[in-house]
């Protein structure tokens, strides 16, 4: 059963908001106030329906006395404890500790890992994935940075993810995506398994990290062009070593000023994430990681194109529609990453 009196304050604030919202003389407040709404409204929902429901089950329970409306109560009990079953759960569900960067953007990258050639091209077609996932949800996906091989592949990607819920979603692809399948430069037929890492990082805000410029070493370098007419003749590539953690951002645009911008924002994005996760560190130091924790170490999926199967190992999901997955057809996964989360932290919390 759920506090009654943590499901009145909820309701308080939602209509304190809605109050501070109609005086005009707060006006200064209205962002911020229209932010915590957006995100109070749902779960407000979500309580409603709880006491309404909870409202009928005490009124059918009462009919029980009577013996002319006994019947009728009997037969409509067990259709109101199921439901009223599954509303508790949905408010449990509204009421977790939120991530305060779900909402934000993120910078998504990719990178091969182990199987040479081949792991280069399973990372362009991770991107493409992601790509099509993107577009799917009506998000804006942005290539900050990109290295190709000669083959096509991928030697590195960064790529800015904007729009509702983007690291909410994403946030679960962080990790080593390992592939088996037959290379098309393979003449035998055989098998090859090969690897990919994603990073996927909450971008930062400038509240969030501030940087010393004298903790900065930043030099610009010639780009390198794609040969002929088109190779670039400027000093218009930046990197930029973070002195203190040894990070290094690089970016080679045709604009040394936006390569400036770019590098900056990855080079503060990546500390948000490494501050994240100590934070993170410390919390869990005394208990096992759990589903969502980030660790890229972690082998987290396997896409066996022979077979079409793709196996997130995990959570022991396996599916055998790895075509579609590739076409951008994540939400059956992501969904299932997002419902094993919060089973795990209402364990956690003893709900």
């Amino acid at each position: 059963m759920i506090a009654a009196d943590k499901i009145e304050q909820i309701i308080d604030r939602f209509r304190f908001l809605e109050a501070k919202m109609s005086d005009a003389a707060h006006g200064g407040d209205i962002a911020a106030l229209g932010r915590e709404y957006a995100e109070l409204r749902p779960v407000v929902d979500t309580v409603t329906a709880y006491k309404d429901l909870l409202a009928q089950m005490i009124d059918t329970q009462a009919l029980l006395k009577d013996p002319e409306m006994r019947a009728l109560a009997e037969d409509e009990l067990p259709e109101l404890k199921a439901a009223l079953a599954a509303s508790e759960h949905a408010v449990q569900l509204a009421l977790l500790p939120k991530d305060a960067a779900d909402a934000r953007p993120a910078l998504l990258e990719i990178r091969p890992g182990t199987g040479g050639d081949e792991a280069s091209l399973f990372a362009g077609d991770l991107l493409r994935m992601y790509q099509r996932y993107a577009e799917n949800m009506g998000w804006r996906f942005e290539i900050l940075e990109q290295s190709q091989t000669e083959l096509g592949g991928i030697k590195e990607v960064v790529a800015r993810v904007a729009g509702e819920g983007v690291f909410a979603r994403l946030k679960y692809e962080s990790g080593v995506h390992r592939v088996q399948r037959v290379p098309e430069t393979e003449s035998g037929g055989r098998i090859h398994t090969s690897a990919a890492t994603v990073a996927v990082l909450p971008e930062a805000q400038d509240v969030d990290i501030q940087i010393n410029p004298n903790d900065l070493r930043i030099d610009t370098m010639r780009a390198s062009g794609s040969g002929g007419q088109h190779v670039n003749t400027t000093d218009s590539a930046v990197r930029i070593l973070h002195i203190p953690t040894g990070l290094i951002v690089v970016s080679a645009e045709k604009s040394q000023h936006r390569n400036r911008e770019i590098a900056m924002q990855v080079l503060k994005t990546r500390l948000f994430d490494l501050e994240r996760q100590r934070i993170d560190g410390e919390r869990s130091a005394d208990r096992k990681a759990q589903v969502g924790s980030g660790d890229r170490s972690e082998r987290i999926r396997t896409y066996n194109f022979p077979q079409g199967r793709l196996t997130d190992h995990r959570i022991n999901l396996t599916l055998y529609s790895l075509g579609q997955v590739m076409a951008g057809d994540l939400d059956t996964i992501i969904d299932a990453l997002q419902s094993e989360a919060q089973a795990a932290l209402l364990a956690e919390m003893g709900a």
